[in-house]
């Protein structure tokens, strides 16, 4: 409304300059103006909208995009390189329209629901640590059931896309959710989520597969094998990020349980990732590009290792968004291979 009545005075103000310019009358140019304004009244004299007239709906639409992580969209990178990456594999190089749409609009739905029952899991947590004490449940901007809502309404929303696949497919997206839903309860009884998390980041792997041709061979579960290792690569170094927080509030992980030999250990995942990675380039056929896509994972790796070596938590923070890359310069090589 408000835009409509600064158009309004622009427009009254063009008829006040032009009317001597055209020669029109000063009576014409009145009432052409009257009438301008008369307009401006009756839109003052509109009720707001339903969304002004309810700022807390606008208030919490914001807090549901932050819980969703939308914000940063780096966790969808991480699920999206993957899980286009096979089924580009799996299309030899023609994936469909409509399942690069479902599996896209897919990865950014399940990210977005692991998020929510992530924060409805660690809604006492998230506040005594620094990196997460302004997330909308720990600051009460939203309550515990808005977060396993919108877990709900997004896991309902990401089958409904499955359903236009096949059966296997449906299936192996059932078997996902509950995988979803366990990995942040894990963090209170095992320092291994991350291999949880592994699974649930490399699921849409075999999915991919099976929507694109029916089945899930052994190459799929190969590159299955080598997504496990790199995400438990990535979010251990997400985790040496909080180590120090979580160690008092309770909280384990892979960084926990590693101590000072997290880097040494992380290095060796990052080798048999780029190991598995090589067979199954082998597996597919593929060509040189793709080789070269290895050589650039391999530099980012080690990149790292040199950012985490003095485990300052800002640069190990940086270690982890850089494997958005690693994900993209694999998935360029595929497409170009």
């Amino acid at each position: 409304m408000k835009f409509a009545l600064a158009r309004l005075r622009q427009k009254a103000a063009m008829l006040r300059r032009k009317a001597p310019r055209f020669g029109l009358m000063a009576s014409s140019s009145r009432s052409a103006t009257a009438r301008v304004w008369r307009e401006a009244v009756r839109l003052r004299r509109m009720p707001a909208s339903w969304l002004e007239q309810r700022p807390e709906l606008r208030e919490k639409a914001v807090a549901l995009f932050y819980l969703a992580r939308l914000h940063r969209p780096v966790g969808i990178y991480l699920l999206l390189w993957p899980t286009v990456s096979a089924l580009w594999l799996a299309a030899e190089g023609i994936p469909s329209f409509g399942l690069l749409f479902i599996f896209i609009s897919g990865t950014v739905i399940m990210r977005s629901a692991g998020c929510c029952i992530n924060d409805f899991a660690d809604y006492h947590i998230d506040g005594e640590v620094l990196r997460t004490r302004e997330r909308p449940l720990a600051t009460g901007k939203l309550r515990r059931r808005d977060a396993l809502a919108g877990f709900a309404a997004l896991s309902l929303t990401g089958f409904a896309l499955v359903l236009f696949t096949n059966l296997q497919t449906i299936l192996l997206a059932v078997a996902a959710v509950p995988i979803i839903a366990i990995y942040p309860f894990l963090k209170r009884v095992t320092h291994m989520p991350q291999i949880v998390l592994g699974i649930a980041f490399s699921w849409g792997i075999p999915m991919a597969f099976s929507a694109q041709t029916g089945g899930v061979p052994a190459s799929a579960w190969l590159l299955f094998l080598a997504n496990c290792l790199w995400t438990i690569v990535y979010d251990t170094q997400y985790a040496m990020v909080d180590r120090e927080y979580d160690r008092r509030v309770g909280v384990k992980s892979t960084a926990i349980l590693l101590g000072d030999a997290d880097n040494m250990m992380i290095g060796v995942l990052q080798v048999m990732f780029i190991a598995a990675m090589w067979l199954a380039g082998r597996q597919f056929d593929l060509g040189l590009p793709y080789y070269l896509s290895l050589v650039g994972a391999s530099l980012l790796f080690a990149w790292q290792q040199i950012l985490t070596s003095d485990r300052q938590p800002e640069a190990c923070f940086k270690a982890f968004v850089n494997n958005q890359w690693v994900g993209a310069i694999v998935f360029v090589g595929i497409v170009i291979a």
